[in-house]
């Protein structure tokens, strides 16, 4: 997403008599302004992850898309905020406040108005990949906050001026990063060199320590059935004793002693269900890692 220039809707602005009710009925909806900051980029990064759908296909970015998918991802996150708010079906996307609105994505850097929009308040909601970093707005889509030119389409995207024009309930707030574009391309690379689901997953977590990593990336990298199987102790051959012969051991909150442990190592999860790695180099740590069932 570009610079993005300085709201001018306040109030005694042509627009914020109308924007205004919007702005309050989608805050109350999601429970407040900060609820709303919190889980409408992790909606979006769950609509992004669900087309991409890296477990059964193998890709690993939004680029890899094909147009189809990449345009349906719009279509995903207009359910998705429908769903989230409670917002019921209009003659345009959504009816918010008495007020027919249409929802605009985009992945890019602007958004596609259509005729039929025009002149109506759009819910605009951006993602951008590369910064992970997302936007929610409100405009009313008037001639004069758009572009001359339009596609084959007939649509015609926001100008310059246009910009200014909108009332943001989120401007780049950061959401949750694809996480391959976390890590070096080089370790990408030898994690899913590895042959079997075993072997990447013990790569993930030889490469990836400290950093809790969640279900879905460890189905993405393992592409097997059970994988939870492959990072318990499976009859000694499981990634867990695989990195205890290396020292690291692999831990969850969802056991009371490797909780105690990930808050003795001075790590943090999300989620109980995710998994953390670190690597027990003191006498005292692996005494406390071998206490906890590690054979370190």
């Amino acid at each position: 997403m570009k610079r993005i220039p300085e709201s001018l809707v306040r109030e005694g602005h042509p627009d914020h008599e109308r924007l205004h009710p919007i702005y309050q009925d989608i805050v109350q909806r999601a429970g407040g302004l900060a609820a709303l900051r919190t889980d409408i980029p992790e909606m979006l990064r769950e609509c992004i992850d669900a087309v991409i759908q890296t477990p059964k296909t193998g890709r690993r970015s939004y680029e890899e898309l094909e147009k189809t998918e990449k345009t349906y991802i719009g279509t995903r996150v207009e359910i998705m905020l429908r769903a989230h708010l409670g917002l019921p079906k209009g003659k345009l996307d959504t009816v918010v406040a008495g007020e027919d609105v249409d929802i605009k994505h985009t992945m890019g850097s602007n958004w596609m108005i259509p005729t039929e929009a025009v002149d109506h308040i759009c819910i605009l909601v951006a993602a951008d990949e590369a910064k992970a970093q997302c936007y929610l707005g409100l405009i009313v889509a008037k001639p004069e906050y758009l572009t001359a030119g339009q596609n084959k389409d007939a649509k015609k995207s926001i100008s310059a001026h246009g910009f200014s024009q909108i009332l943001w309930l989120i401007a780049g707030e950061h959401y949750p990063p694809n996480f391959w574009r976390t890590l070096p391309p080089g370790d990408v690379e030898a994690i899913f060199a590895e042959t079997s689901g075993n072997g990447r997953v013990t790569a993930l977590f030889r490469a990836v320590q400290k950093v809790a990593i969640s279900r879905d990336v460890i189905d993405a990298v393992a592409r097997q059935k059970d994988f939870t199987r492959r990072i318990r102790a499976d009859d000694g051959h499981g990634t867990r004793d695989r990195l205890a012969q290396e020292g690291i051991v692999l831990l969850c909150g969802t056991t009371t002693a490797q909780k105690k442990l990930i808050k003795r190592f001075g790590l943090q999860v999300r989620d109980r269900g995710d998994y953390i790695s670190y690597r027990v180099t003191t006498e005292e740590e692996k005494t406390a890692a071998r206490a906890a069932g590690f054979n370190v």
